[in-house]
């Protein structure tokens, strides 16, 4: 079926990322309702059947069928406790609170709510664990462990994919080939450095720094666990891993995984909350490290707060990036990279490619190329392995969503979506494309961190640059040419930690990443993200 897809009963249907060939071409939707609404037949709610498509060229009808993936494979407790010692165990206060999944709102489970006692035993566990075992212990036993952690990841893939899926709300085929291979990969990788330390170009023998606070996102759950938790353990660190309060659940399971591993009582504790668990694990006196993604605000507070203590820091912050497209580009293969660099995982990526900045000269053919591509992706359940976009992490995110969309229609650009009825439960927002976009409006200067696409044009590299850097992030870009000069050319000069040249949202475990400005500090993945976790 890739690439024969035509839009039907109102909804976006596709295929699982083809571009389709130039001969076929989307069929005319059906009218849409009295009310000016889209057409009924869309699905209505996750797990609905798919609406029908065709291909015009062949005259062949047919119909998506429902591909889910079975629930069946993850059992979900109705209460978790947190992780300390090496041990599964209730919240000193007692509290719990609720995790959910966005795209139907049911309650999940039941998850502990930690608080500053937890906090200090989380800590205690770690140092001790630090002083006794994991410090001491040479590299090639340390890398046991990592490997040990990164073949389980692989064994239970499947299990992770699928509550990755249920409790983010991210389609299960992005957790299944982006997210669970890349966290094994991470811990792979950092097991081969575990003992060749002395070889990372950090001095001779350097020295792990101690108990690390690590603070991770909801967009990237199990991934982020994974780029703080094995460059740490590599080099010698003990942990205390706090994830976002949305999406607790596969931290918790990765905490399964370290028993499952024998790893060390105490090496890697999970202490689940929300943001005041966060700033207790940070501001914790015996914490000799804090790593942190998450938004520019809160890296703000946090190197504020640790200001003078002497705790090392690094930081993976917003982004507002730019993929720049020259006229020479290869259009077919950038549309594929704008829509990953801005529609994957729901627009949810730190590093998104939420400004397009085109030539002027095929600003049109780019964006009435990328309305066609747009009618091809389907949104609905994300545990269909058809599903192209799944529901928003939260209420409060897809608020912050709406209500910026909502400022670039009122400051004068256009907003062009493609026809979707949206599940009646859940959160969700239909990918979304700005044109008319002037560098004043909101949604060209803030991170709208969701499925919203601002389009402007250049006319000249330099105006390119001078655009592409009017921002106060400075993680990520993009570039398509099929000028090899002008590549390098524009990424001597692009404010941005990581330029891609004709891709976009490419990862590998041995390449760092990170950014400049209000993008944060640092570097995590590769040799680089050793230094963060030495004593250099």
């Amino acid at each position: 079926m890739a690439g024969k897809a035509a839009r039907s009963g109102g909804g976006y249907v596709g295929n699982d990322g083809g571009g389709g060939r130039p001969d076929e071409v989307a069929a005319p939707a059906p009218p849409a309702a009295p009310d000016g609404s889209a057409a009924p037949g869309a699905p209505g709610a996750p797990g609905a059947p798919a609406a029908p498509v065709a291909t015009v060229g062949a005259g062949i009808d047919w119909q998506y069928a429902p591909a889910p993936e079975s629930r069946d494979i993850v059992s979900i407790a109705p209460e978790y406790g947190l992780f300390i010692g090496g041990e599964f165990a209730p919240a000193a206060t007692g509290r719990t609170f609720a995790t959910v999944n966005p795209a139907t709102e049911e309650s999940l489970a039941q998850v502990a709510e930690a608080g500053q006692d937890d906090v200090d035993r989380a800590v205690a566990a770690a140092r001790v664990a630090y002083d006794k075992v994991w410090g001491p212990m040479p590299g090639v036993e340390r890398a046991k462990y990592l490997y040990r952690i990164a073949r389980i990841l692989q064994e239970r893939s499947r299990e992770f994919a699928v509550l990755e899926s249920i409790d983010n709300g991210k389609p299960i085929k992005e957790t299944r080939d982006v997210d669970v291979p890349l966290a094994a990969a991470h811990f792979f990788y950092y097991a081969g450095w575990a003992d060749k330390l002395d070889y990372a170009g950090f001095g001779p023998a350097p020295r792990p720094i101690g108990v690390a606070g690590q603070v991770i996102p909801w967009n990237f759950p199990l991934l982020m666990a994974a780029w703080k938790l094995a460059p740490a353990l590599a080099a010698g660190n003990t942990c205390v891993l706090k994830p976002a309060e949305t999406t607790p659940l596969s931290a918790l399971l990765l905490a399964e995984v370290c028993q499952q591993a024998e790893l060390p009582a105490g090496v890697v504790n999970v202490v689940t909350g929300a943001g005041d668990v966060g700033a207790a694990v940070v501001a914790h006196p015996d914490v000799n490290k804090v790593a942190f993604t998450g938004s520019t605000e809160v890296g703000i507070a946090i190197s504020q707060a640790i200001a003078g203590t002497g705790k090392k820091l690094t930081l993976e912050l917003g982004g507002k990036a730019a993929n720049v497209v020259f006229d020479d580009a290869p259009i077919d293969q950038a549309i594929e990279g704008i829509v990953n660099g801005i529609f994957f995982n729901q627009g949810h990526v730190c590093c998104a490619g939420s400004r397009l900045l085109v030539q002027e000269s095929v600003a049109d053919q780019v964006v009435d190329r990328l309305q066609r591509r747009l009618l091809t992706l389907r949104l609905g359940d994300p545990l269909d392995k058809n599903t192209d976009i799944g529901a928003i992490n939260s209420r409060q995110q897809l608020d912050k969503i709406t209500e910026l969309s909502a400022a670039g229609e009122a400051e004068g650009a256009h907003r062009w979506s493609p026809p979707c009825e949206l599940p009646k439960r859940g959160y969700w927002f239909a990918p979304t494309v700005f044109t008319g976009v002037s560098q004043s409006h909101r949604i060209a200067r803030e991170e709208i961190f969701g499925p919203v696409l601002s389009v402007l044009t250049f006319r000249t590299p330099d105006e390119a640059v001078t655009k592409a850097n009017n921002t106060p992030y400075g993680l990520s870009a993009g570039v398509w040419t099929e000028k090899g000069s002008r590549i390098l050319w524009m990424a001597q000069r692009l404010g941005a930690g990581v330029v891609w040249a004709n891709t976009y949202n490419r990862f590998d475990p041995a390449s760092p990443f990170g950014g400049y400005r209000e993008s944060g500090f640092g570097r995590e993945g590769g040799r680089h993200g050793l230094g963060a976790y030495l004593d250099v």
